[in-house]
């Protein structure tokens, strides 16, 4: 269970939130100013700061410096519309989103859903060496499963073995001869017909428009490669 932690001077706005957010299924915690969230992150596991910009005692703007010095937890401002200067340093010194008073509490449960969920899946790949990525595509060497935007993608073992050869070497031109060599381990006869045929089903399975690549491209005359 994830837990979050409420940051506001206003009783009213911490407990609606922790009504919606304990129905969401997370653990919540309570503080009125800065000082009391820094004490609670401080001693408590904390998955998620909900944080208000004007307090007493301490700020949300200094909290976050301090936060920051030792701490990547992931954070969200809660603001008032006079406050965008302070808004902005925000998000300069960490901050990852805001939401702007008067606000839906259903919209902060799913800006926090959204958030956890970037978070914990960004922390899983830095923990997994296994997994190769690039823009929006995840290769997991592990599993050989592909995933496009967090999508399952459906691709051949041999489509598999290009785009983990091209990822591997992002950036770096292979000409068709290159890539089926070092992708087929053979001598390369008929490599341009091959290579190209693998290419454009990959094209089809990871492209939001094939014909105007993301990801895998031709440098004419040369050959191809992977950018992220």
């Amino acid at each position: 269970m994830y837990t979050v932690l409420i940051c506001d001077d206003d009783r009213d706005i911490r407990r609606a939130l922790n009504i919606y957010l304990t129905g969401a299924g997370y653990q919540v915690l309570e503080a009125a100013n800065g000082r009391e969230a820094l004490e609670l992150a401080g001693s408590r596991e904390v998955h998620l700061i909900l944080l208000d910009i004007m307090m007493p005692e301490l700020d949300g703007v200094s909290a976050l410096t301090t936060l920051r010095q030792h701490s990547n937890v992931p954070v969200i401002l809660l603001t008032a519309k006079s406050e965008d200067e302070d808004k902005i340093m925000g998000l300069e010194l960490g901050a990852d989103d805001y939401v702007t008073k008067p606000f839906n509490a259903q919209e902060v449960v799913a800006r926090v859903k959204a958030l956890l969920r970037r978070y914990m899946h960004m922390e899983e790949r830095q923990n997994k060496p296994s997994t190769l990525v690039l823009g929006g595509i995840e290769l997991d060497d592990d599993t050989k499963t592909v995933t496009l935007d967090g999508e399952d993608v459906t691709i051949t073992p041999k489509e598999y073995d290009i785009l983990k050869f091209f990822m591997e070497n992002p950036g770096k031109v292979f000409s068709s001869r290159e890539i089926y060599s070092r992708v087929w381990q053979d001598k390369p006869m008929g490599a341009e017909g091959t290579v190209a045929v693998h290419i454009r089903h990959l094209r089809e399975k990871l492209e939001i428009d094939p014909a105007e690549p993301r990801y895998l491209k031709v440098v004419w005359g040369k050959g191809y490669k992977i950018e992220g």
